[in-house]
């Protein structure tokens, strides 16, 4: 979730507006926290002494305060903040010498290559969608992307371009987790959406300046946080 905030939309499939909305979807997912319904996550809320003052001073006025909507703006308001700072950031503020030579020979390699055509702007990516296997056909076409939200056939295989901030501690890579390493994925990246075959050194060029996109975490918000006593919480209530 890490500068996730930035991006245009949420999932690879655009099928969340934003962070206030794509954090609502994976409580109630089967496959990851499968809650059966927002009633039962409400309730555990309810159930955990200390949430309430919580949700009362989070969002003032208002009579019900831990609503599902708000679960989502909650968390919303935390992942806005998650942004990690990089030497990129200072290359980008006119800091000349934030990135090293062979950065700066990466940084020019990724341009000409095409890179920005797609992983444009501060986040080097995560502002527009689109098709994987945009001149090559992509090896994996078992999920059609943004094809499954809008049904229409020209979004067959298009997806979110993903930002390449942290992308050298983000393996394993794309939609599907099919490729390990970065020099893997930047070759199939310029074979099959820009019709081009890189040699190793470019590719560990881009690479290096890639990790110059790494940037510092936020210790203070990903620090544990301070959690009511375990054994003062009474077992949510089953509303079935």
């Amino acid at each position: 979730m890490f500068n996730a905030a930035g991006h245009f939309v949420q999932f690879w499939d655009g099928r969340a507006a934003d962070v206030e909305a794509q954090a609502k979807g994976p409580i109630l997912n089967p496959i990851e926290m499968a809650m059966p319904d927002p009633t039962r996550v409400l309730a555990t809320l309810q159930s955990i002494p200390g949430y309430l003052p919580l949700f009362q001073a989070a969002f003032p006025g208002e009579a019900t305060p831990i609503t599902y909507d708000n679960v989502g703006k909650a968390i919303g308001a935390f992942e806005r903040k998650l942004s990690t700072p990089s030497r990129w950031d200072k290359f980008l503020k006119g800091d000349d010498k934030a990135l090293t030579d062979i950065e700066k020979a990466g940084l020019q390699a990724f341009v000409e290559t095409g890179c920005p055509t797609c992983h444009q702007g501060a986040l080097v990516g995560g502002s527009m969608f689109q098709k994987a296997g945009l001149v090559k056909p992509w090896p994996n076409l078992k999920d059609q992307g943004r094809f499954a939200v809008t049904k229409t056939d020209a979004d067959r295989m298009f997806f979110k371009v993903p930002s390449l901030r942290n992308i050298t501690k983000t393996a394993p890579y794309f939609h599907d987790g099919s490729v390990a390493t970065l020099p893997e994925a930047i070759k199939l990246m310029a074979r099959h959406q820009l019709g081009k075959e890189l040699d190793d050194a470019k590719v560990q060029s881009i690479a290096a300046f890639l990790d110059a996109l790494t940037g510092e975490l936020p210790k203070d918000l990903i620090a544990a946080p301070t959690l009511p006593p375990s054994d003062s919480a009474t077992p949510a209530p089953d509303p079935s």
